[in-house]
């Protein structure tokens, strides 16, 4: 069974979310920054593995555009527009957020990794 289409799409940007309501009365905001390192781009996909996307905890949506009936692109100020959300996409990022963010916080800290762009780190691996 396909995902439901929203219903109501508003794009808040003093508080860089994504609100997305459905017909069943439920809302869900999405920050900025999760929905740019969840991008479906190939850029951040890979072709084969994903790649850790870091430093963009200031990242912002400047925009939205329908693509389709089926899914939605989105501008980030960081120049990243490539993706395409489809629905389902959008559906399974609301409704997986907390699972999907602690593990994206995990691989950035395996890595040795930072959401924040002025603070890198080096592994020495003995």
């Amino acid at each position: 069974m396909p995902a439901p289409i929203p219903t109501r799409i508003k794009l808040h940007k003093a508080s860089r979310t994504l609100e997305l309501g459905y017909a069943d009365g439920s809302s869900y905001h999405l920050p900025a920054e999760y929905l740019r390192v969840m991008s479906p781009s190939a850029e951040v996909r890979g072709h084969g593995s994903p790649i850790l996307q870091t430093g963009k905890i200031n990242v912002a949506l400047t925009g939205i555009e329908p693509a389709g009936r089926y899914a939605l692109k989105l501008v980030f100020d960081d120049g990243h527009d490539s993706g395409l959300y489809s629905w389902d996409y959008l559906y399974h990022l609301a409704t997986e957020q907390v699972q999907r963010w602690q593990s994206y916080l995990d691989e950035l800290h395996q890595n040795g990794a930072s959401r924040d762009p002025d603070v890198s780190a080096i592994r020495f691996i003995p």
